[in-house]
């Protein structure tokens, strides 16, 4: 790991709750979408925003 500041770790720590909480958001729209497309769309979303936090994770390990 890297040496991160104290305010780097923050900010890391920050994005991924907020990562997070976009994986589950896109996650139930994808559940409540009834237009295939809308679904997939939403599915792709939180796919990328999942990408992003596992990124993210790496700098913690």
């Amino acid at each position: 790991m890297a040496n991160l500041t104290t305010d780097e770790l923050k900010a890391i720590e920050t994005q991924l709750r907020t990562e997070q909480l976009l994986v589950k958001q896109f996650k139930s729209y994808a559940l409540l979408a009834t237009d295939a497309q809308v679904k997939t769309l939403c599915e792709q979303i939180a796919g990328k925003h999942q990408n992003h936090f596992d990124r993210l994770l790496t700098y913690l390990n």
